[in-house]
């Protein structure tokens, strides 16, 4: 009997909000396996808001999803057969996979460490925790004392972020929205303060909360919260641009904050990054984080969906707030 391989085909663009109507589930026979491949079941699926971007037709540091091509996404899997040097039946692998109950790959999967929590190398110690300790540290170069916000702090990249500055001395303010994931990150994630931005102005509660301005803004966001704080903002601030979920969905861009004479008033630097330029530098950075979750410095959450079903619903999830932390779906 042949064996077959479920995946979610990007069917066609969206125009605005993602919707699961972007996305066609088919069934197809599974493809022999070549000499240096290697075969794995999925087994988690990670989701990111910047796969948002990958759907659109658009230059970026990504090509675009190909129509009729499995939706691209970061994930863990369980070899199963290989004729690949590197890969043996049983390895536990991750890296850039696809919506697919079955993925091949001749290259650059990564081999988890015995004993590694799956969940742990995929939030905190996977491509959001990198993302987090290479913008934060190398980007926003806070310094011991200073005030550092951050947005999406209750996401699975801010939470790092918002962590390592708390770890490195600073004062930690986070923007959130929800009573949980606000409390969460004062009791959990041991954040100085929390703005709720569903019941509070940002604005206005950073001139309360930070009366000598923000000197470093971990910004996951962008949009009207990415204004607020340039109206907020310490001499020689640092903005370090991450994402900007707001704008992801925008059938048309939107204009860009209004207030950027800010930057000049306050002799202010804006800088976008990648992580990918930093993966050289991967394992000084593991080696941090590994150490301080081991020591209680960094708290994480995981909201795990379950069933391959599943799969389009537990991706919206990222646009609606509705996740709890960093979003996984296990086959």
């Amino acid at each position: 009997m042949t064996q077959t391989n479920r995946q979610w085909l990007l069917a066609n663009r969206p125009q605005g909000m993602v919707s699961s109507d972007n996305f066609e589930l088919v069934e197809r026979p599974l493809e022999p396996l070549a000499d240096g491949d290697a075969r794995a079941r999925m087994h988690y699926l990670t989701f990111e808001p910047a796969m948002r971007g990958w759907m659109d037709d658009v230059e970026s540091y990504m090509p675009p999803v190909p129509l009729g091509e499995p939706m691209r996404a970061p994930g863990l899997a369980i070899v199963e057969e290989s004729k690949h040097p590197s890969y043996a039946p049983g390895d536990v692998v991750f890296g850039m996979m696809s919506w697919s109950e079955y993925v091949h790959q001749h290259d650059g999967w990564s081999k988890v460490p015995e004993g590694v929590d799956y969940e742990l190398i995929l939030g905190p110690c996977g491509g959001t925790g990198l993302t987090a300790y290479f913008g934060l540290l190398d980007v926003g170069q806070p310094k011991e004392g200073e005030t550092v916000v951050v947005s999406g702090a209750a996401g699975a990249t801010g939470s790092v972020a918002a962590q390592i500055a708390r770890i490195k001395g600073c004062r930690v303010i986070g923007i959130a929205g929800g009573e949980d994931k606000c409390r969460w990150l004062t009791e959990e994630a041991r954040l100085d303060a929390v703005i709720d931005y569903k019941s509070e102005k940002i604005s206005a509660r950073l001139g309360e909360l930070c009366p000598d301005g923000v000197d470093v803004f971990f910004d996951n966001v962008g949009g009207s919260t990415l204004e607020a704080v340039l109206n907020n903002m310490a001499m020689d601030a640092r903005i370090v641009i991450c994402g900007m979920i707001s704008n992801y969905n925008d059938a048309e861009p939107q204009p860009g904050p209004r207030n950027l004479f800010q930057v000049i008033v306050k002799r202010a630097t804006i800088r976008g990054f990648l992580v990918f330029d930093y993966m050289d530098r991967r394992d000084e950075a593991l080696a941090d984080l590994f150490s301080w979750i081991a020591a209680g410095e960094i708290a994480s959450r995981s909201d795990v969906q379950e069933g391959f079903e599943n799969i389009p619903a537990t991706f919206l999830r990222l646009f609606t707030g509705a996740n709890q932390g960093k979003q996984l779906l296990r086959l």
